[in-house]
């Protein structure tokens, strides 16, 4: 567990919500294993105590998350993996409320929740191919669930950005607010969401996820041959050579 006294992370009840805070703007929320241990502390938390019903995730009102600090790593946790939450089991609905950029696991997160909801501001990108890396926390199985084929084919191969206009035209947003109005509109729909049967909430989410599990078994087995195969390649060490000196990657395909 990271010490006490540095969380990244800050969570509050809303009465049955459980509203989870990724608060390291300085590094765009980007999420290194301290931040990591205080989102799986509060998902713990919302999947065990049975007066919490629902989970809203955000981030700060500038960024989401940019994904993983390439400088200090995020690593895992025991409960739910990368981030502490790319596979986690859960049996209650968690919503990402996002302002700002969700890049590469930050977008990755979004996909693992239920539902999101986007302000104006909000755009989604895996920028993975332009650092000589693959997005390796879901979304090569996960994008494809969430987006329509091609466009996550773009999104991955490209490096291009989704709006979050463009996202609710396709069906992955749940709900586009104004700046800043986010949290708020996440909230109102958590409420929704306690006006229904916690128990028939969580049957009808497990039989949806039981129905994706071998998906995602043979899913998380081709997402570690993509990264074996980017690891041993020249790529990758330009691609983050590249990135911490601001400069274009010199590409080479080896």
């Amino acid at each position: 567990m990271p010490p006490a006294g540095e969380s990244t992370v800050r969570y509050e009840r809303r009465g049955r919500v459980l509203v989870v805070r990724i608060e390291r703007e300085a590094k765009r929320n980007a999420v290194d294993r301290v931040t990591a241990h205080g989102i799986d502390e509060a998902l713990n938390l919302l999947d065990d105590d049975d007066e919490l019903w629902v989970g809203v995730i955000t981030g700060t009102t500038t960024v989401f998350s940019a994904g993983t600090d390439l400088k200090d790593g995020s690593g895992r946790t025991e409960r739910g993996g990368e981030y502490g939450i790319i596979r986690r089991r859960r049996a209650k609905p968690l919503i990402a409320a996002v302002e700002g950029p969700a890049f590469g696991g930050g977008f990755e997160i979004a996909l693992a929740c239920d539902l999101v909801v986007a302000a104006r501001t909000a755009r989604f990108g895996l920028p993975e191919s332009r650092r000589g890396v693959v997005a390796s926390s879901g979304a090569l199985f996960r994008a494809m669930r969430a987006l329509p084929l091609n466009v996550a084919r773009e999104l991955l191969i490209t490096g291009a950005e989704l709006d979050a206009d463009r996202g609710y035209q396709i069906g992955f947003v749940n709900r586009v607010t104004e700046p800043g109005e986010a949290l708020a509109a996440a909230l109102e729909l958590a409420a929704d969401i306690c006006a229904s049967s916690p128990v028939s909430v969580a049957a009808s989410l497990a039989a949806l996820a039981a129905q994706h599990d071998a998906a995602d078994e043979a899913g998380w087995a081709e997402t570690a041959v993509a990264v074996e195969r980017v690891t041993a390649s020249d790529d990758i060490r330009e691609g983050v050579s590249a990135f911490f000196e601001k400069r274009p990657p010199r590409w080479t395909g080896h």
